[in-house]
């Protein structure tokens, strides 16, 4: 398919890499950045003041939405998410049709001859 739209999949294969950088010490610095939890009351509590601090203070963010803005959003996502489709090309589409037509066409001779097998065999077994 579209192998090279996709987000984030080769975004490393541009950046030239230093054979001398020891790829441990590159890992000790990016988790030096990071904050450490080790799980005591103080981190429980910290967390608490946290995630109270991150509730909305005005009115205005805790008031319900129409129901009409409510539908506009909706739409606003859809066509957010279609955007992030990737579309087939046509030669592409064109070459699934053919492979789903052509598997359709082979399921429906194998039922067919199922069904006429079974068919004359009940017929055999307990006459006309």
């Amino acid at each position: 398919m579209a192998e090279n739209k996709r987000r984030g999949e080769d975004a490393g294969d541009d950046v030239p890499r230093d054979e001398n950088v020891d790829e441990v010490a590159a890992d000790d610095a990016t988790d030096a950045d990071e904050p450490v939890s080790r799980g005591g009351t103080a981190t429980r509590a910290r967390t608490r003041a946290e995630s109270a601090d991150s509730k909305p203070k005005t009115r205005t963010e805790t008031d319900r939405v129409g129901l009409f803005a409510r539908i506009a959003r909706f739409f606003r996502e859809v066509v957010a998410e279609l955007r992030k489709v990737i579309w087939p090309t046509r030669k592409e589409l064109l070459t699934y049709t053919a492979v789903v037509v052509a598997f359709v066409a082979v399921m429906l001779t194998i039922v067919g001859l199922l069904d006429f097998g079974f068919a004359k065999g009940v017929l055999w077994v307990f006459g006309n």
